[in-house]
């Protein structure tokens, strides 16, 4: 039996970041998939996860483990694709370090990926916004804090690893306007230049910020950098406090990504150019931004006006006797 703990550490500390340069964010969310999985073998199996062979990591458990996710964990087809991309990249990553295993590793990298739904995307309206942007309170440190973190959130569209792992070099105050570098998916830098209100409210942030060791432009009570479940939990919170001025809000599952696709959407409306889009979101093509197509009303009313429907033929409609209408309806 081949112990798996010495290959998963050559794997996330070498094979990921040296060898295919991946990102930060990619190599944690590899490792948070095989900490489920650990997890999830150690109770099926009745091993402690340092003990786990790698020969019992084959495609039985595996898809123990995807059924678990969706079933038990109510992970939809999205998570249980992106698990399952992980465990196959390790996989492959064992071909070449186990071959005597090859025909294991097959059978786990045949098992296929869910169909995922396309579904209209999530979003805010202004009304919805601007209540959302009115509750944090100003007068105190968590207040400026939380009405910096939301006001970049909701203009500047970035992803939430993007959002807490901004750090204070990121930052560049140009007159009224502020500049954002911003290294999102793939090592792709963008900048972006937010407007003075912006500006303003991070500036705000800075203010009482104080001196804490966290290169992070957003930190915690203990001077933290702040994280995604962090700011989950503060978006939670002042979604609920917002549901009580705008009432729409409670019909809504409002989760950082929403905040996203809100900027997307405002910003399609304003441009009319889905490029601009793809350029500010930081896409790498156009064809992950035309999900937004699909929902500003703009398009389909533009639609109707530059089509010309075709005619129908008159005609007159003759009601069918009684008693065979009733006839007709058993």
């Amino acid at each position: 039996m081949t112990p798996v703990a010495p290959h998963i550490t050559a794997w996330l500390r070498q094979r990921l970041p040296a060898e295919h340069g991946a990102s930060p964010n990619t190599c944690d969310s590899y490792a948070y998939a095989f900490q489920l999985l650990f997890a999830f073998a150690a109770e099926h199996m009745g091993v402690a996860p340092c003990n786990l062979a790698f020969e019992q990591l084959d495609a039985p458990l595996v898809l123990a483990f995807l059924e678990h996710l969706q079933r038990g964990r109510g992970n939809g087809a999205r998570s249980r694709n992106a698990r399952l991309a992980a465990i196959k990249s390790f996989m492959r990553f064992m071909e070449y370090r186990e071959p005597a295993a090859l025909d294991q590793i097959r059978r786990v990298l045949a098992i296929p990926a869910h169909r995922v739904d396309v579904r209209s995307v999530r979003h805010l309206v202004l009304d919805e916004v601007q209540a959302l942007l009115d509750v944090p309170d100003p007068t105190t440190r968590d207040g400026i804090r939380d009405r910096a973190f939301l006001h970049i959130a909701i203009t500047g569209g970035l992803r939430v690893s993007e959002l807490v792992g901004l750090k204070m070099d990121n930052l560049t105050f140009r007159g009224s306007y502020m500049d954002l570098s911003v290294l999102g998916k793939g090592r792709k830098e963008r900048v972006l230049t937010l407007w003075k209100a912006v500006g303003d409210t991070v500036r705000a942030w800075l203010a009482v910020r104080g001196t804490v060791p966290a290169p992070e432009l957003f930190v915690n009570v203990h001077g933290e950098a702040l994280t995604r479940s962090g700011a989950a939990w503060i978006l939670r919170k002042h979604v609920q406090s917002a549901t009580a001025n705008c009432a729409s809000l409670a019909a809504k599952s409002v989760s950082p990504h929403v905040l996203r696709h809100t900027c997307a959407m405002t910003t399609l409306q304003a441009t009319r150019d889905i490029r601009k889009v793809a350029l500010w979101l930081g896409h790498a093509s156009t064809q992950t931004t035309e999900i937004y197509l699909q929902v500003d009303p703009a398009e389909k009313l533009e639609t109707l006006e530059a089509v010309i429907p075709p005619s129908l033929r008159r005609g007159t409609f003759s009601p069918p006797d009684k008693l065979i209408a009733s006839l007709r309806g058993r």
